[in-house]
């Protein structure tokens, strides 16, 4: 039976929530440990089911929110998360830690998560699927309709270096400084259905796109897209996937405050979009993965180059009164000030770095920084 695409669910109210894969980790050896089916089970007693996931191998768990309006009351839901699996973890001598790769574990170490979808994964993407042990943040917007769902989408294009500098959390792996701030992109971008959206701007457009593709058996559901940002209409969102997992929780609900502010300002003032944004998008993309806050960013509409910090800077001051009536603009000062300093999460981790021996020592700290809050 061909798969077809759901109807776009309508959500009027700009609600918001995030996803974060996080890594469990041994803390003795400070490695990944394959423990997610029992820290999963153990959680269940406290938490709810749709809470906490498996992840495609067995070091990795995510935590989802539900849905929220305003930043409070999603960071809140998501320190009550935090504090069960805190408590849980520390019984098993297991850590957990934010960062978007962890710096020196074997990608051909892992196990696939048992179960059927991660499975066909597995069979169909090979060793790729092993060295996805890698963790992102997912973050959901609401959308009245899915024609907005895909205005946001291209709109953001223009955005999603500033997601990718700001949140940019994986300066190592497999042992060694990679020379980039955000390394994880380096694994999602070899998957044949990564990069952006088709340029496709109405619902019914769209639709038929992902039938055809249902037809053709490229796809079965929107799961198997792994773009940059996507429309879930099984839950009236966009989904913005770019981001690391930031260190702590309240980096991960800020970059989510900041998305939901910009979404309120594109989908009010409606600035024009057009498809010269992809001209520089990939370029756009690489320079903020590889030089985070201090990269350059080439505008294809204005034919100018200008700092992305300057730039993340001016769309702050651009969505204050969007973030003022969502209740924010503390997430947004928080926002301003590492672009203002060009700090993100991939600059701490650089500073626990003393050289090869001392890996063990930056996995015990950023696991420290994420479980003691």
């Amino acid at each position: 039976m061909i798969n077809t695409l759901p109807p776009f669910t309508e959500c009027k109210d700009l609600t918001f929530g995030i996803e974060l894969e996080l890594q469990l980790i041994d803390l003795r050896h400070y490695n990944l440990t394959m423990e997610a089916a029992d820290i999963i089970r153990r959680l269940e007693r406290n938490i709810s089911s749709n809470s906490i996931k498996p992840e495609i191998t067995q070091s990795m768990i995510e935590i989802n929110s539900d849905i929220h309006h305003h930043y409070h009351s999603l960071l809140a839901e998501l320190q009550l998360i935090q504090a069960s699996l805190v408590s849980t973890c520390l019984k098993t001598n297991i850590g957990i830690s934010g960062g978007g790769t962890h710096p020196f574990q074997k990608w051909k170490k892992q196990r696939i998560f048992p179960s059927e979808r991660f499975a066909n994964v597995s069979e169909q993407y090979g060793f790729l699927a092993k060295q996805f042990t890698v963790f992102g943040q997912h973050i959901h917007i609401g959308c009245p309709n899915g024609d907005d769902a895909l205005y946001l989408c291209h709109a953001f294009a223009r955005y999603i270096p500033h997601f990718i500098a700001l949140s940019a959390s994986s300066p190592f792996q497999l042992g060694v400084d990679t020379s980039f701030d955000c390394s994880r992109l380096t694994a999602i971008s070899a998957f044949p259905l990564s990069g952006t959206p088709p340029w496709l701007l109405s619902w019914d457009e769209f639709t038929q796109y992902f039938n055809e593709l249902a037809e053709l058996e490229v796809v079965s559901s929107m799961k198997d897209f792994y773009w940059d940002i996507r429309p879930k209409p099984e839950f009236g969102t966009v989904e913005l996937r770019i981001c690391d997992t930031p260190l702590t929780i309240h980096k991960a609900v800020e970059l989510a405050a900041f998305a939901q502010a910009l979404a309120a300002y594109l989908l009010q003032e409606r600035p024009n979009v057009i498809r010269d944004v992809y001209l520089t998008y990939l370029i756009n993309r690489f320079r903020a993965a590889r030089y985070g806050l201090n990269a350059q960013y080439i505008d294809p509409i204005e034919r100018k180059t200008f700092s992305l910090a300057e730039d993340i800077i001016n769309t702050c001051k651009m969505i204050r009164p969007f973030a003022e009536l969502l209740q924010s603009t503390e997430a947004l000062d928080k926002i301003e000030h590492y672009s203002k300093i060009r700090v993100n999460d991939a600059e701490w981790l650089r500073s626990q770095y003393t050289g090869p021996e001392s890996l063990d020592d930056v996995v015990r700290n950023q696991t420290q920084l994420w479980m003691k809050q």
